[in-house]
């Protein structure tokens, strides 16, 4: 991954070739990350939301872009910019978790913030190459499902019922992930493979994830 940062990447049984327009549905199939991302950003707006719920809003766009960049140059940079904006949300949705659904303050937010990505970062590097090989890399997927589970798990906890957008979040990841997985599987019998599903899935449960947001687009702690 640190190598040429044009080398040719080909993960995915749509791509055909190098060229630009190889994964035409798998690009395409980003514009549900846009979607999602801008009706975000709409309600917000028309909700008159603060920075907060419109950084999300537009990180999910972001998503969109990045993604789609990799799915048409598909080289070792544009990766990058599949791979970060994910973690990047990943991280600042967890921190809306704490600091708005929680309404805990910041010091004990960044304890359970760094203590739960430490853990689970420990066990990501933990699970057998096997697995890892066996499910297309989706376990580098672990991190964010599980954050959905536990903030999930420990905002119900706390009595915010908005801690079920969550769980229901993670549902739907189950299904896009599942997808994910046997892309490489079902090359022989389906050529164009189900990775364009992942993205689908994928753009609803950021849709349910903006929702919950939306909900506390005024309540500061």
């Amino acid at each position: 991954m640190f190598g040429d940062p044009h080398a040719h990447v080909d993960l995915y049984c749509e791509r055909t070739g190098p060229e630009f327009w190889s994964e035409p549905i798998n690009a395409l199939t980003n514009l549900a990350f846009v979607a999602a991302g801008l009706w975000g950003v709409w309600m917000a707006r028309k909700q008159r939301a603060d920075g907060f719920v419109l950084l999300l809003c537009w990180w999910v766009v972001a998503i969109g872009i990045g993604s789609f960049l990799f799915h048409t140059f598909a080289n070792q940079l544009t990766i990058w910019a599949d791979i970060l904006p994910i973690a990047g949300f990943t991280l600042a949705y967890t921190l809306f978790n704490l600091r708005r659904f929680l309404g805990y303050s910041w010091p004990r937010s960044l304890v359970i913030f760094f203590s739960f990505y430490i853990a689970v970062g420990a066990l990501t590097l933990m699970v057998p190459d096997w697995l890892r090989v066996a499910s297309n890399g989706s376990t580098g997927y672990l991190p964010p499902f599980l954050a959905l589970i536990f903030f999930g798990i420990l905002v119900i906890r706390a009595g915010n019922p908005i801690g079920w957008f969550n769980i229901a979040a993670a549902g739907i990841f189950v299904l896009s992930v599942t997808f994910r997985a046997i892309d490489p599987l079902v090359c022989g019998a389906m050529p164009l493979g189900t990775h364009f599903l992942w993205h689908s899935f994928n753009g609803l449960m950021l849709g349910v994830v903006l929702a919950a947001v939306l909900r506390f687009a005024h309540r500061r702690t």
